[in-house]
């Protein structure tokens, strides 16, 4: 699908997402805005996803992790607890200055750093869903094998690279260094775009 000269949203998933977006919204000349969640991490493994949360109350959970690690439901609801806590905080950050904009009808392009277990991907895909968008892309540089059928909550997944030997995100970077928060506001106020 050709997005250029479309109805379309570039949303980026904080903070990663960010950079790679803003190019991608550039070179379409796209709106850029930003989509917000929290990766809902395996106690002892944070960076291992067993779930994801996003802005309008959305939650999602792989059954089979939480089955296959053997995680309570106590120790699911602690992560939870913790991590809306830092939702909160992050949209009350990325939202301060103006509002999110308008999905309704529109084809939400939702950009990160790469694809892992994709649970953020399929949360911020229900989101944009729950927000009007009338067709959802997530496109992301790098995943494992089998990207393009991971987040059946999208109409379409665009992975450019799915090596072989795909164990973490960061590993298919020359630098993968950390996005700070004040980075994914300057990068937003730079494309003078709402929050």
């Amino acid at each position: 699908m050709a997005f250029k000269d479309t109805d379309t949203v570039v949303l980026a998933l904080p903070r990663g997402g960010v950079p790679v977006a803003e190019e991608v919204a550039t070179r379409l000349a796209l709106p850029l805005d930003v989509i917000i969640c929290r990766k809902l991490g395996v106690p002892g493994h944070e960076e291992y996803a067993f779930g994801a949360i996003s802005e309008g109350g959305v939650r999602y959970i792989d059954e089979n992790i939480v089955r296959s690690l053997g995680l309570s439901q106590n120790q699911v609801a602690q992560v939870q607890t913790e991590e809306a806590t830092a939702l909160k905080t992050r949209i009350e950050l990325f939202r301060r200055r103006t509002p999110r904009r308008s999905l309704v009808g529109k084809t939400a392009l939702i950009i990160d750093d790469g694809l892992a277990t994709g649970a953020t991907a399929r949360a911020a895909s229900k989101a944009a869903r729950q927000l009007g968008a009338g067709r959802v892309v997530v496109a992301v540089p790098v995943g494992p094998l089998g990207s393009e059928n991971s987040i059946p909550e999208a109409n379409e997944v665009i992975c450019l690279s799915q090596p072989a030997t795909f164990s973490a995100v960061g590993r298919h970077y020359e630098s993968f260094d950390q996005v700070s928060d004040s980075e994914v506001l300057k990068i937003l106020e730079r494309r003078n775009e709402p929050i």
